[in-house]
């Protein structure tokens, strides 16, 4: 059923194009090819680039210094983040190093009393 749709749908949507084509191609035979432009496809671009250009909104100028400027702010970032996990890690070997230094003293404790509590 869906099938038969799709095949009505198809060819009446190419009776319609057959249709327009049978009556515009006369009137395009009676054109003169004088008359007929290639299309220039780089011309709209080029209207473009130039009114950009003569605007001071987008000088090449702005451009380039929004640019420096968000690269400045980006490496800014990647600075602060670096310089925090430098500081967590300083944090951790201190507290590491610390640690370190309070089993130094229950550990000459207990060396002690394995001798009877006598230390000389």
């Amino acid at each position: 059923m869906i099938e038969i749709i799709a095949i009505i749908i198809f060819l009446g949507s190419l009776i319609g194009i057959g249709a327009v084509l049978f009556k515009k191609i006369p009137i395009l035979l009676k054109i003169p090819e004088s008359e007929i432009k290639e299309p220039n496809f780089k011309e709209p671009f080029l209207k473009l680039k130039n009114k950009i250009i003569e605007s001071k909104i987008f000088s090449p100028d702005l451009i380039l210094q929004k640019l420096f400027s968000k690269i400045r702010i980006l490496t800014l970032r990647v600075e602060k983040k670096a310089e925090d996990q430098l500081q967590k890690l300083r944090e951790k070997s201190k507290q590491k190093k610390t640690s370190e230094n309070d089993n130094y003293w229950e550990e000459l404790k207990k060396t002690t009393d394995k001798k009877d509590g006598k230390l000389f």
